[in-house]
């Protein structure tokens, strides 16, 4: 379900004549009432519980989540917040009651998780599960160390069981994160309760806030029921006892700050190293203001623009040992895709940009040989998402658009180099698929707001669900009813433009958040650093190529 929102951007373009604004005044209008509505989400998100649980929280002496992860985090450097509208449109508050994210501790990037205590207690809801497993994910396949920023009253118990069984693995992950030697480290704030007790027992380290920090796997009301037996929450699971008695706390912090003091100690103690240092790496900015990205993009998805315009927008300027921005591979064969190399804050990678929209043999063939050189010289891929699929019809059939197209998502599926992708327009039917989308486990994808992704466009989706009826009511000797046909298809479409807009895919954690196209380069030179913390080895093992 959508939700109404006001385009400030979009009235005051509306204001002027359409005679008055250039087309880049329009694209840019467009794209500034998207982002504006993007921050109104997001305003969400960071707003928690609301006004209420967030001042009841702060009278008691402690920190929201974002005010934890900022004082951890060395000063001056970015947090990368990923999934912040996990749960858009759900039952439950956007933001799923936890806050994922990289960010640099002590020079060390880190994946941090921090429950949202304004939010039911911190309480893990479903999707809190979904987003949690995402950020484990990320964490295992880039090897960084978690930090997790504790305080949860467990389980949402009217959801449990879509909680309970699968819940289990983010134990299970904690425990083989720890047998990778990739460091975990708990920071318990508050309540840490039933099964959350095991967050900070299968950590490698634990501290605990003095008088604050709750930790049993029953509380005193349960261990009554169970046992018979009286007793407080101090004595049953208080971080001093933990720390003088149980041995479960390795540190005892005197308050909030003292403990979030005590976990950059940590992690500058764990003798952690990149697998690619960053060395002095020098680059030259874009050679063009990644600021008027917002003049590119068509009001119109329908309506084709050249991805090399958005690429020098985001990969580095010519420099020392970087003659060309951008090197292109192939580009008068298969022009509706465009590959090159490029470097993005100094890091070598490949780019496969989609520029028409469909995807014909000659683009897959394209594809298929670019992304096996990127395996062959360990460079990790960037693929730029605007398509409608590959191309149909008897001519293609004919010519072998089944096995091009099964060649590059063979490529796509055994490629062993980093891929990174971001949806900057359509991301439509087996398209997603060759140009990795979410179901391929790229190490990140973001979306940016004017983007789609459905199994085909609206239109065209409500248009063959027609013909198949018409089809059907023909077969059967029966009249066709126009008009049923016409609410039909206008049913479809809506349904299919509400369930393809990027707050909906981003809910369900299809991919790592919506950001603004301005903020891509920057986001994608996170995401590059992130993955430099294991080496990049490519592939010389692909699986049959139909010829």
């Amino acid at each position: 379900m959508t939700e109404t929102t006001v385009d400030p951007a979009a009235e005051a373009a509306d204001e002027l004549s359409t005679e008055e604004l250039t087309t880049e005044e329009k694209r840019r209008a467009h794209l500034l009432g998207k982002l504006a509505d993007l921050d109104e989400q997001h305003a969400k998100a960071i707003a928690g519980g609301g006004e209420k649980y967030i001042d009841r929280h702060h009278k008691r002496g402690k920190l929201l989540p974002r005010e934890r992860i900022e004082l951890l985090i060395d000063e001056g450097t970015a947090f990368l917040e990923l999934s912040p509208l996990a749960g858009w449109g759900s039952d439950f508050t956007v933001g799923a009651s936890t806050v994922c994210g990289i960010g640099v501790v002590e020079g060390v990037e880190c994946m941090i998780s921090a429950n949202d205590p304004t939010v039911k207690g911190g309480a893990s809801n479903p999707w809190t599960l979904k987003k949690t497993f995402r950020a484990a994910q990320i964490a295992e396949e880039n090897n960084l160390p978690q930090i997790s920023l504790v305080e949860s009253a467990g389980a949402d118990l009217p959801t449990q069981k879509e909680i309970f069984i699968p819940g289990g693995k983010i134990f299970r992950d904690l425990a083989r994160a720890s047998g990778r030697r990739q460091p975990t480290i708990a920071l318990v704030f508050g309540n840490s309760t039933a099964g959350g007790a095991y967050v900070p027992g299968l950590s490698d380290y634990t501290v605990m806030v003095k008088e604050q920090a709750k930790v049993f796997l029953a509380g005193p009301p349960l261990v009554k029921m169970a046992t018979g037996e009286e007793t407080d929450d101090e004595e049953l699971g208080g971080a001093e006892m933990h720390a003088r008695i149980s041995g479960l706390a390795d540190y005892l912090a005197e308050d909030e700050r003292d403990a979030i003091r005590l976990g950059r100690r940590i992690v500058a103690r764990l003798n952690w190293k990149k697998a690619r240092p960053e060395g002095e790496r020098t680059y030259a900015e874009p050679a063009y203001d990644p600021e008027t990205l917002l003049d590119l993009i068509p009001t119109d998805l329908k309506e084709p623009f050249d991805p090399r315009d958005v690429i020098v927008r985001i990969v580095d300027g010519v420099s020392a040992g970087n003659e060309v921005p951008f090197d292109e591979f192939k580009p008068l064969y298969g022009s509706s895709l465009v590959t090159g190399w490029a470097r993005l804050h100094g890091r070598e990678i490949g780019i496969l940009a989609n520029a028409q929209g469909v995807l014909f043999s000659e683009e897959a063939q394209k594809a298929t040989q670019f992304i096996q050189l990127a395996n062959s010289k360990n460079t990790p891929l960037l693929f730029l998402h605007n398509t409608t699929g590959y191309m149909v019809g008897k001519e293609y059939e004919q010519g072998g658009i089944i096995k091009h197209g099964a060649a590059m998502i063979n490529a796509v599926s055994n490629s062993t180099v980093p891929h990174i992708s971001v949806l900057i327009g359509s991301s439509y039917g087996a398209g997603n698929y060759g140009m990795n989308g979410r179901a391929y486990d790229p190490r990140f994808l973001f979306t940016w707001p004017n983007a789609k992704s459905a199994v085909m466009g609206p239109a065209q989706l409500a248009g063959v669900l027609s013909i198949v009826s018409r089809a059907a009511a023909e077969a059967k000797g029966k009249p066709y009813d126009e008009e049923a046909d016409a609410g039909m298809r206008a049913f479809v479409e809506q349904m299919v433009e509400e369930q393809s807009l990027p707050y909906v895919l981003s809910g369900m954690l299809y991919d790592d958040g919506v950001i603004d196209p301005r903020d891509t380069r920057t986001v994608l030179g996170i995401a590059f650093s992130a993955i430099d913390t294991v080496p990049t080895e490519g592939t010389d093992r692909f699986g049959v190529f139909r010829m």
